[in-house]
C-alpha cells in the first residue's frame, strides 16, 4: 500500500463517526439551532423551538426536498456527527420528547460538541498532508486529547473554555497550513517571488478571481460569496472558514485544496467537472444546477 493510500485509510477510519448520521440522532440541528430568514430560512424559529418539518420520529419531512422549500441553512449545516454522539453517547440513547428535563443542557452540548467534532474533522485531514509530517506527532496527540474531551460527561464538557481550546488547535492547524502551502509555493515553476496574498476574512465578495493564481494561497476564513473560480487550479489552497455561498467553482480543480468540508460545497455552485478532495461528494442540486 503506497503511503497516499495509508492517508487515505486512515481518514476513511477516523472520519467515519465525523459524518451525520441522522438515523442515529434526535432531529437536534433541528431543535436546538435557531433559524433566520436572513441566513437562508423562509422562516424565523428560535433555539429549542422544534422545526415544524421534524416529525415524531426525529426525522424531516421535506428532507429531500429543502431547496424547493427555501431552506439552504439546512443545506450549509454540517454537524460533523455531532448529532449522533449526543444523542447516542452523551445522554445514552435519552432523547429530548422523554426527558425533557434534560432538553435545555442537551442542546448546549450539542453545540459545544458540534465545534469540538469539526476540529477533529480538520484535525484528522492535518495527519493526512504529508508536508505536515515534522509536526504530526502534536497533531496525533491533540486528536487523542479532543476524542477523550468529547467522551466527557455533559456537565464535565460544559465546564471547557471552548474559545481556548480552538485556538490551542488552530495554532496546529495554521501551522500544517503554513507547511502545505509552503511546498506548494516552492514547486510552482511559475512562481517568480511576488504572489497576491490575502489576510484571513478577506473581503473576495462577487470577485472574478479566474486570473489569479489561487495555489497556495491562505484564504482561511474568506467572504467568497458570489465570487467567479470556474476552472480554477486550487492546490493548496486553505479554505478553512471559508464562506462558500453562491460561490461559482464550475470545473475547478479543489482536489489537493485542505480543510474544505461538505458543507461548503453544498452552498457552491459546481459540477460534475469539479475535481474535490477524497471523502467529499458533488452534492445532488449540483446536476441539475444551469
Amino acid at each position: 500500500m503506497s503511503e497516499n493510500e495509508m492517508d487515505l485509510s486512515f481518514s476513511i477510519e477516523k472520519r467515519s463517526n465525523l459524518h451525520p448520521d441522522c438515523e442515529n440522532c434526535f432531529g437536534l440541528c433541528c431543535v436546538a439551532l435557531y433559524f433566520s430568514v436572513s441566513e437562508g430560512f423562509p422562516i424565523d424559529k428560535n433555539a429549542g423551538e422544534p422545526c415544524p418539518n421534524l416529525e415524531q420520529d426525529f426525522r424531516c419531512c421535506i428532507h429531500n426536498n429543502l431547496l424547493e422549500h427555501g431552506l439552504k441553512g439546512c443545506i450549509a449545516f454540517e454537524c460533523f456527527g455531532a448529532g449522533q454522539k449526543v444523542s447516542k453517547v452523551s445522554f445514552d440513547g435519552r432523547d429530548w420528547r422523554k426527558a425533557p428535563e434534560s432538553s435545555e443542557q442537551m442542546f448546549k452540548v450539542f453545540l459545544f460538541m458540534r465545534q469540538l467534532h469539526e476540529l477533529l474533522w480538520y484535525l484528522t485531514e492535518a495527519l493526512t498532508l504529508q508536508p505536515a509530517s515534522p509536526i504530526h506527532d502534536v497533531l496525533s496527540s491533540m486528536l487523542y486529547e479532543t476524542e477523550q474531551v468529547t467522551c466527557l460527561r455533559p456537565d464535565l464538557l460544559m465546564q471547557l473554555d471552548l474559545v481556548a481550546y480552538r485556538a490551542k488547535v488552530n495554532t496546529l492547524l495554521l501551522r500544517s497550513s503554513e507547511l502545505v502551502r509552503s511546498e506548494v509555493l516552492h514547486g510552482l515553476k511559475t512562481h517568480r517571488g511576488s504572489k497576491k496574498t490575502f489576510g484571513r476574512g478577506a473581503d473576495l465578495i462577487a470577485c472574478d478571481l479566474r486570473k489569479i493564481d489561487l495555489r497556495g494561497a491562505n484564504l482561511r476564513g474568506a467572504y467568497l460569496i458570489a465570487a467567479d473560480l470556474r476552472g480554477v487550479d486550487l492546490n493548496g489552497t486553505d479554505f478553512i472558514g471559508a464562506d462558500f455561498r453562491d460561490i461559482d467553482i464550475r470545473g475547478a480543480d479543489l482536489s489537493k485544496s485542505i480543510f474544505l468540508t461538505q458543507a461548503q460545497l453544498n452552498v457552491a455552485k459546481g459540477d460534475v467537472s469539479t475535481k474535490l478532495p477524497p471523502l467529499l461528494i458533488h452534492p445532488k442540486h449540483w446536476s441539475v444546477s444551469t
